[in-house]
């Protein structure tokens, strides 16, 4: 096979793994602080651990899974 008839599978996996990596991570902001609440408590937060993780795993799928996109619009 080559790369052209790879790439769907591989933005499928990608994808995947992104939206898994996403839910799995934690967060301390209520819905208020989405409409501008005062939440003083989720102003700074450390990562550590499973979370940091998930966040740099988070991050590199997410940019694998961008440079996949444009790869495909390139080929085709």
């Amino acid at each position: 096979m080559t790369l052209h008839g790879l790439l769907p599978y591989i933005q499928l996996i990608l994808a995947v793994v992104l939206i898994a990596s996403i839910l799995l991570q934690q967060t301390g902001a209520s819905l208020g602080g989405a409409f501008g609440g005062d939440n003083f408590s989720a102003t700074y937060h450390t990562r550590r651990g499973l979370e940091k993780y998930l966040f740099y795993t988070s991050a590199v799928v997410g940019i694998l899974f961008a440079v996949s996109a444009f790869i495909a619009l390139i080929i085709q």
